[in-house]
């Protein structure tokens, strides 16, 4: 069963790219889905990754019980925890509860309702249609999702540090550019657009592929966000061991 469904989940993203329709049309497509991915989430996404660089600066400054450590650290920890795990990891399995299953519910009520079906009577290729817009947005929105929560963290950390009187702002500054690699903010944003297409795609994929009535979206809404998740999971294992492992 499992092999069955990663075949046809394969079928499914090759069919994304036969019977194309024009560029003009994907365009306006990709815009609408970039302002209900990206505006719809940003809200949340802005106040999760404050509060996570929050907790992370009060967690990290608790358990730094030894003299000979500096304070600087603690800021060191917070940038070195938001860019490579929080901002893309944590808020993509966020992302995969909010965007993945509003585009498995979505495309699951078009299809009971027998909206794909017209399209397909019509000629038109709707995977192509439905489903390729939703990827592109998706990639396109997600990484700066993670740009902005990375920021938000940092902020977080910092406000509370400072305000708390965990760190000074000058140590806090010190800590985030000590001994800083770059390398990390570009495996941050490959991972973010890894996940961004694994949401996006295997969302589309569970609610395209929905059979039943209301209750069964639902179900294909569930199905799509542990799918997604288990996928982030194992995905930010794989990349980690092959880009920055050994």
């Amino acid at each position: 069963m499992l092999i069955k469904s990663i075949g046809r989940y394969f079928i499914f993203l090759g069919a994304l790219f036969t019977n194309r329709e024009k560029f003009k049309t994907y365009y306006k497509l990709v815009l609408e889905e970039c302002v209900l991915i990206g505006i719809g989430s940003i809200f949340l996404v802005v106040l999760v990754s404050t509060f996570m660089g929050a907790v992370t600066t009060v967690q990290t400054a608790y358990n730094m019980v030894s003299p000979l450590i500096p304070d600087y650290v603690i800021a060191q920890v917070v940038r070195e925890m938001t860019v490579l795990e929080l901002a893309p990891t944590v808020i993509a399995i966020i992302y995969a509860g909010k965007v993945g299953s509003s585009m498995a519910s979505g495309l699951g009520t078009m299809r009971i309702t027998e909206q794909i079906d017209a399209l397909e009577v019509m000629g038109i290729n709707s995977i192509s249609y439905l489903v390729l817009p939703k990827i592109v947005a998706s990639m396109l929105m997600y990484p700066l999702l993670v740009i902005v929560a990375g920021v938000c963290s940092l902020v977080g950390g910092y406000l509370v540090g400072t305000l708390g009187d965990y760190i000074t702002p000058t140590d806090y500054v010190y800590g985030i550019r000590f001994v800083f690699q770059e390398f990390s903010v570009f495996f941050a944003l490959i991972k973010s657009v890894v996940f961004a297409f694994l949401v996006s795609s295997i969302s589309s994929y569970k609610g395209f592929y929905t059979r039943g009535g209301a209750l069964e979206v639902g179900v294909a809404s569930t199905e799509a966000v542990t799918s997604s998740v288990i996928a982030i999971l194992i995905a930010d294992y794989l990349l980690a061991q092959l880009l920055v492992g050994g």
